[in-house]
This record gives C-alpha cells, sequence and structure tokens, in this order.
C-alpha cells in the first residue's frame, strides 16, 4: 500500500500561548477526527507533527489516521523554524519509503506549516537541506500579523495567511487542511497522483487569504 504521508509543522514559540496554542491543539483533534471519517484518508494518510520553538521535535512519528493520538502542546520559547526543516528533511528521509524496482515507494510527503512569526534561526540553511529530499506540495501559513509572509514565500508559492491567530481563524485553517489532505488522499488513490497546486485543493474559506 503506498502512503500519503503528511507533515505538520507547528509554531510553539511563546508568541502562541494562550488562545492560539489551544486552538492549535484543538484544529489537530478536529483535523484527526473527520480524516477518521473519510476511507480514503484512513486507507492512505499517515500523520506526523513535529514543532518548533527554541528546539524542533517531531512530537508524533508518521502514523496511521486510525492509530494517531493528538499531542499535548505547550508555547514557549524562540521560533527555530530552520531547525525544524532540518528535522523534516531527516524525517523524510527515514520515514518515507521510496521506490525500488521491486516495490513502489510512498507518494511524495504533503506538508503544512504554520507559524505566528519571524524565524529567529537560519532558516535558508534549513531550507537548502530540505530541498536535498523529494517532497510534494508544501502550504505555509503565516497566522496573525506578525507572521513574515515574504520568508514564507521563498520557501514554497503557496502561501496561506490568517489575519489574527484567535480560535476561529485557526479552526477553519485546520478544517482547510483536512479537507486538503482528504482530497489528496482521494487524487492518490482515484487518479494515481498528487495534489500538486492550490487548484488541485478544496477552495480556502474566507478566514484562509491566498497569498499571492
Amino acid at each position: 500500500m503506498r502512503r500519503l504521508p503528511v507533515y505538520l509543522l507547528l509554531d510553539t514559540s511563546g508568541s502562541m500561548m494562550g488562545e492560539p496554542i489551544e486552538a492549535v491543539k484543538n484544529g489537530v483533534e478536529t483535523l484527526v477526527s473527520s480524516l477518521r471519517q473519510d476511507p480514503y484518508a484512513l486507507e492512505t494518510a499517515y500523520l506526523s507533527i513535529i514543532s518548533f520553538d527554541t528546539h524542533a521535535k517531531q512530537i508524533i512519528p508518521l502514523t496511521e489516521i486510525a492509530m494517531f493520538n493528538s499531542p499535548p502542546l505547550q508555547a514557549t520559547g524562540t521560533t527555530q523554524l530552520g531547525e525544524a526543516l532540518v528535522l523534516l528533511a531527516d524525517k523524510i528521509e527515514q520515514e518515507v519509503q521510496k521506490t525500488t524496482p521491486e516495490t513502489r515507494g510512498d507518494w511524495k510527503p504533503l506538508i503544512f506549516i504554520m507559524t505566528d512569526g519571524v524565524p529567529t534561526d537560519d532558516w535558508k540553511k534549513g531550507f537548502e537541506k530540505l530541498k536535498q529530499v523529494k517532497t510534494g506540495m508544501i502550504i505555509a501559513c503565516a497566522a496573525g500579523h506578525n507572521a513574515d509572509t515574504s520568508i514564507l514565500k521563498q520557501i514554497t508559492e503557496v502561501v496561506v495567511e490568517l489575519a489574527t491567530a484567535d480560535t476561529n481563524t485557526i479552526k477553519a485553517f485546520f478544517k482547510w487542511v483536512s479537507a486538503s489532505i482528504s482530497t489528496g488522499s482521494q487524487k492518490v488513490d482515484a487518479d494515481q497522483k498528487e495534489v500538486s497546486g492550490l487548484n488541485d485543493l478544496p477552495p480556502p474559506p474566507p478566514e484562509v487569504n491566498v497569498v499571492l
């Protein structure tokens, strides 16, 4: 069975403390519960969470949706996005099965990055490392007015922006992420193709603005 790996990179720095981090926790729970009701996602999608604050860590390795338990998330420290991108590249190398002459490997991973601030480390170094591995679509989300969309635009063409990092807006973002993973799962099943651009995904809700 070819898996569709999905990596969520979540900013858990100190500025996310309070309502934003609670909204992210609830968003992850909602995302997982809705994917559990989707037979395509249940069969194909595998989810991992990497958090980044003063350090990046993989809190949940690539796990099938049925076995996924939402992790506790705490907001503290700085925004080491570069370290998170290095860790992501390492985990893709370790966890995503490559195609060999004998077997077809996993689909290219779908990556979602959510941050509410500006990286406090050398993100370009991390991005260089990430470019060395095969990824599918990368979607970056700038949550609130302190996030720097120009940096995210250098990492991926697909950047969305949330005007505020409050409960309703973050909830809307995670519902869209969930719908996008469902679409990705159906596309690899029906068309044997990965999603490759915004046009392949469900239209974002009003709270989620595409940065052109």
